[in-house]
Order: C-alpha cells, then sequence, then structure tokens
C-alpha cells in the first residue's frame, strides 16, 4: 500500500518568493521514498532592493509579504499540507528590521518564518537529490546564485571538503554604486586554493538563472552545458536591451535584469575552478527544505 504525505516549503529570497508542496510517495516494502512536485508558486517580491539599497524592508513590500504568506497557507490547506518549513535568506538576514517583520507576519497570518544563515541555507540546498548528476569518484563545486549571496560548496569522492556563504547575487550586484572589487577577489582565491588538489572539477549550479539559461539551451535533463556556451551566451544577454531580453526570450520582467549579474557569478566560478561543463538538476532551496524536513534536519 502507498503512503502520501504531503509537505511543503517556502522559500523567501531576495528576488522573489517561493511556495513548493510535494507528495513524498513510499511504496510497501520500500524504505526510499519518491519526491514528487505538486505545485510551485513565485511572487515576484523583490526584498533585496529594499535591504541592499535601503537597509530595511519597507512597509509596502511587507505588506506584500503578509499578502503571500495568507496566500501561501491558504494553499498548504487547500493540498492538505501535513508541515511546512518557511525560510528567509540573504535579503532578510541584512535588513535592519527583519525580525519585526517576521513576527508581525506570524502574528497577522499564523505562518512561522526562520531567518537562515549562509552556512544553514548551504547545507539545506545541498541536501536535495543529486545522485542522477553526482559520480562518487569525482570532485564538483556546487554553485547556487540567489538574489543577495552565493552560496558554493567543494565535494570530491562523494564528500563535502568545504562550503561557504559569499556575499554578492544579482539584486545586490544591480547597485551600480556599490563596489564588489574585495568579494570578487575573496570568492577567487577561495575557489582557487580549494580546487587546486581535485582533478578534473565539474560545476553544479542551481538558482532560477541558471534554470533559465539551461532552458535557453534547449538541452535534454541532464545534459550539461559547456564554459564555452554559458560565455556566448553572456555576451548575448549582454548585447540585449531589457525589453527585448523580455519580448524576444519571453523572460519574466524581474529576470530580465538579473540574468546578467546571475550569469557572470557562474561564468567566474566555472573559470577560477577549471570546469569545463556545468550540470543544472533544477533543484533549489525549496527542494532542499522538503528533503531536510522529511528527514527531521529543521
Amino acid at each position: 500500500m502507498l503512503k502520501i504525505e504531503k509537505l511543503a516549503g517556502i522559500d523567501i529570497g531576495s528576488n522573489a518568493i517561493r511556495l513548493l508542496v510535494s507528495n513524498i510517495i513510499t511504496q510497501k516494502n520500500s524504505t526510499e521514498p519518491s519526491f514528487k512536485k505538486s505545485a510551485l508558486v513565485r511572487v515576484p517580491i523583490r526584498l533585496g532592493a529594499d535591504s541592499f539599497l535601503k537597509g530595511f524592508i519597507s512597509e509596502e513590500n511587507k505588506g506584500r509579504m503578509i499578502k503571500a504568506m495568507e496566500a501561501f497557507k491558504l494553499l498548504m490547506d487547500v493540498h492538505g499540507v501535513t508541515n511546512y518549513y518557511a525560510c528567509a535568506t540573504s535579503a532578510m538576514r541584512d535588513a535592519s528590521n527583519g525580525q519585526e517583520v517576521i513576527e508581525d507576519i506570524l502574528d497577522k497570518t499564523g505562518v512561522k518564518i526562520n531567518i537562515i544563515d549562509g552556512k544553514k541555507e548551504a547545507a539545506i540546498i545541498f541536501s536535495t537529490d543529486l545522485s542522477t548528476i553526482i559520480e562518487k569518484d569525482k570532485s564538483y563545486l556546487y554553485v547556487d546564485v540567489g538574489g543577495g549571496s552565493t552560496e558554493i560548496t567543494i565535494f570530491s569522492n562523494g564528500k563535502i571538503i568545504n562550503s561557504k556563504s559569499f556575499k554578492i547575487g544579482t539584486v545586490r550586484l544591480l547597485n551600480k554604486e556599490k563596489s564588489f572589487k574585495h568579494v570578487w577577489e575573496n570568492m577567487e582565491v577561495w575557489i582557487k586554493s580549494n580546487t587546486l588538489n581535485l582533478k578534473r572539477v565539474s560545476m553544479i549550479g542551481s538558482g532560477g538563472n541558471i534554470n533559465k539559461l539551461f532552458k535557453l539551451s534547449g538541452k535534454p535533463l541532464g545534459k550539461p552545458l559547456s564554459y564555452i556556451y554559458v560565455k556566448s551566451q553572456f555576451h548575448f544577454l549582454k548585447k540585449m536591451t531589457y525589453d527585448e531580453r523580455i519580448s524576444e526570450l519571453d523572460l519574466n520582467p524581474d529576470r530580465a535584469d538579473v540574468i546578467i549579474p546571475a550569469t557572470k557569478i557562474y561564468l567566474n566560478a566555472m573559470k577560477w575552478s577549471g570546469a569545463k561543463k556545468i550540470y543544472v538538476p533544477k533543484v533549489g532551496l525549496a527542494d532542499g527544505i522538503i528533503k531536510s524536513l522529511y528527514n527531521n534536519q529543521l
């Protein structure tokens, strides 16, 4: 007999807020469950535009967050979700009123939000199922690019070697008045020193922007993108105007601007690690939340 459990993960990022509802199906006489996505809702609330420029979450965006959490709570009820975990990342970490905002949301909606640090964020993302990509005897650089931060995990022979969160992300990089030279330099040194003794490193990329690049490539799921392809796409996207990226490539307005800084981060990580290809498993923080929730790791 089948056992079906419904869990939900809420990812409150710097560029958008997501609700993922999944069915966890366990077959009779089986110890390994399968995770099937049931619903994914993305709301384009760019908290990073508040947090990284003003230092706090505005009343307008707080109001939008409250409405989003009310809607997510109703959707979880309709789906019959038995348990959920909501986490907020870089934008809420940096906001001076982040704690106040999540307390207000809890009071008004009953949805509890946890502000997590970069290390925990990386661990949750890494908990997703990568078995279809990873070969036990090889080395990988896992790069998750968000709106406010980039989480990097290095693993070799099936084990994590090191991980680090960098305060550089797509929404942050849109702020042309601020220099990120020191962050780029720190990231370069860290990647080069941690991959120095590893042979033939491949990269794994996660985040909405690399997923979109992968979709534009037309490649079948599981096949990697080459460094040359990613570099050519970067130059192609840069030549287009913001409006052209929306009308000709069918990008969402809140994707059309951040896709360029995101591609730059992936390209640099590939260059500094010597990776010639990047795998795109199309998993992210929300997937990791559900996996970690099921395994009682949250």
